[in-house]
Parts: structure tokens; sequence; C-alpha cells
């Protein structure tokens, strides 16, 4: 686990779990959502995995063994993709860009030495360079809008939600002082929340497919085969029946305590000795919505049905439609 030398900034308090390393806030958890919302101040996502891939082949490499199509990825174009078992398990999440001659990704914290392992497996004779980029680069999140300057020759994946910014780690500190303030990962999670986006390792477990957390939208190119569990993309896809589906939840907010990842819920007439239908992956309390959540359940679960979180009331929205 690396360390981030920004916990050294007033106010950082240290955040948990899989974010462990980077800060969970800065002392004013509301106002750092405000300010990310309103385009300024920078997230520090150090702890992230960055791997990068070179040669000729790289591309056309990379195309056989992602969801995504990224043969012909256009220069400095950032992309989404997955990486998935025989069965369509989702094992690995990536967001790409490349720079013209290298293809820089990001990945959930921890997952860059099985990530590591796998593409090496598969480089046979392919002209291909992989290379673990983590030491060398920290990824820092630049909320859309933001007018904070970066070099030329540092890569970033523009996005509509912002701007992912590889930068060299022995440069951390003076960027940040240039893209404050600072906000923490937990301003960052509560945005990501609202906006429905899914995590690896939060809304996914061991059998998660594309289908039901909406990777499909950003992440899976369905027109295109050869790659490890398209035949389950393309059949779920076909049919139209994956068994779950991802809910975003407004809860209770006269709660004091937000249920956390993994916790039941049910369907609320049931009551709280009902059937769990599903569980929360990621709750979060936002500045202007209050506490939410996003949650994975059973998809023959009413949409319209009020949930229990724990013990917690929750009015759904689909994210995922049955």
């Amino acid at each position: 686990m690396t360390k981030s030398p920004l916990l050294s900034l007033p106010g950082a308090v240290p955040a948990e779990g899989p974010d462990e390393g980077v800060a969970a806030h800065y002392g004013d958890l509301f106002r750092e959502q405000r300010a990310l919302a309103d385009g300024t101040g920078f997230v520090d996502l150090s702890h992230r995995g960055v791997v990068t891939v070179s040669g000729a082949d790289r591309l056309s490499w990379l195309h056989l063994l992602l969801t995504q199509h990224v043969e012909q990825l256009p220069q400095n174009q950032a992309t989404e993709a997955l990486i998935l078992s025989a069965h369509g398990h989702i094992e690995h999440a990536l967001y790409l860009v490349d720079d013209g001659t290298t293809t820089w990704m990001h990945v959930e914290p921890g997952t860059q030495d099985a990530l590591l392992a796998y593409l090496e497996s598969m480089k046979f004779f392919y002209r291909v360079e992989i290379a673990d980029a983590t030491e060398q680069y920290a990824v820092v999140y630049l909320p859309a809008g933001s007018i904070t300057a970066v070099p030329l020759d540092w890569p970033v994946r523009e996005t509509p939600y912002g701007r992912d910014v590889f930068v060299p780690r022995d440069e951390l500190p003076a960027f940040a002082g240039t893209a404050a303030p600072a906000a923490g990962v937990l301003a960052y999670e509560a945005l990501r929340i609202e906006a429905h986006r899914p995590r690896l390792g939060q809304e996914t477990d061991h059998r998660t497919i594309p289908h039901e957390v909406g990777w499909l939208d950003s992440a899976v190119h369905l027109h295109k085969g050869c790659y490890r569990g398209q035949e389950t993309v393309a059949r779920v896809q076909n049919l139209g029946r994956p068994p779950r589906r991802l809910v975003f939840l407004h809860l209770d907010g006269s709660e004091v305590r937000l249920p956390g990842h993994g916790a039941p819920v049910r369907v609320a007439e049931d009551g709280e000795d009902g059937r769990p239908v599903g569980f929360i992956t990621s709750s979060a309390r936002h500045w202007e919505l209050g506490p939410i959540a996003l949650a994975l359940v059973k998809r023959s679960t009413p949409e319209g049905a009020t949930l229990l979180a724990e013990d917690t009331a929750a009015a759904q929205e689909t994210v995922v439609a049955p």
C-alpha cells in the first residue's frame, strides 16, 4: 500500500478499506463535494494502480483481450474496458487512454499485480511491452469544468465527468498546490454514487456480469467478438435477462448510520424478517441529496417497491431496467 504524501495536508483524515493510503476528507465533507460539483479542486487517487502497454501491436493486442473496441482507439480519447472470466464474470475494470505511443490505464488499488500477470500470460508473439508504473505515476482527478492547467506531456483521460491525470509521483505535491482545494475520496465517492457509476469490488462480486451494473453502455462493445467471456455477454444481451440489477437508493435521512457494503436489502412490506433480495454496494452522505446508496438486487424485485437497507427505508430509482 502506497501512502500518499498529501496525507500531510491540513485536516487530512486517512481513508480506510479499499481507499486506504489517501485522504477520506480534509475536514469538511460537504464543502469538498460542493467544490467538486462546481468544478474546482482535485481528488488524490494516488493509491490506484497504473499500468502501461507500449509497442507497435498494443491496441490490436488489447482489442483481443478487452470488452471494448480499442483496435483503432483515437489518440487521447478516453475509454473504459473490462476483462472477463471465461464465464463472463467481471475480473478487472480498466480506465484507458492512448497517447500515440503508449496505452495508459488505471485500476483499482491492489489489482495491478493480478492484471499484469494476466497480460503477461497473453503476450505470445505480439510486439508489446507491459509495465507497472504505479511507483512512478499517481492518478489525480480534476472535476468537469476545472481550469487547472496540466503539462502537455502528462497523460490525461478526458471524460464527461472530469479528467484523470497521470502525474509523475515526485511532482504530486507541487501539482496539488496548483489544483487546490483538496477533496477526499468520500466526496468523490458521493458524486460517483449520484452518477450511478459502478466500481469494481463495490458494485461487483465474484459472479457479477456487465449487464447487471450498467457497464454495457460505457465499457462493453456489443458488436465485437474475440474476447474471453463474450459468449455470456451475447447470450444475456439477446435474452434480456440478467439475474440481478443495480438500483440507486434514497435512504431515510433520519437514520444516523449509513448501511455499509454488503448490508442486506429487503422489500419493505416483507419487514425485517423478509428474505433479502440483494445487498448494498456503496453508500454516502451527499451534500444535496442526503444519504444515498447503490444496491444490487434480484431482477424480479418490483421497481416501485420501497426497500429496507438493513432497517433503513429506501426509495429506489432504476439504474438497470429489469
